[in-house]
């Protein structure tokens, strides 16, 4: 089983697996009052293709979308994980458009 905590003095989210304490894989972001910017995830060799990262990401946007954030996914892995999980489009933050007539 993959566990997903928010450590916010280290602006990531940790995974661990099946209770042990070292650290599977990360998450980090960058967080405003308004969103939040997922800029880096990484999954340590040795935990790779256990559900390390869809956990992070699943836990991540979860919380981004309780606390009413939107994202920015400057990360590929969560970028991509978005574009494969269409019931997170919602959260994808828009740049709103400066030009005038």
């Amino acid at each position: 089983m993959v566990v997903v905590k928010d450590v916010p003095e280290a602006k990531r989210y940790e995974a661990r697996v099946d209770g042990e304490s070292t650290v599977a894989g990360i998450a980090q972001y960058i967080r405003t009052a308004e969103l939040v910017a997922f800029v880096h995830t990484e999954v340590s060799p040795k935990y790779e293709g256990r559900g390390v990262g869809a956990a992070l990401a699943r836990i991540a946007l979860d919380e981004a979308r309780t606390a009413n954030l939107r994202v920015l996914a400057t990360c590929p892995f969560i970028a991509g994980w978005i574009d494969r999980h269409p019931e997170y489009q919602d959260l994808v933050y828009q740049a709103r458009s400066t030009v005038s007539d």
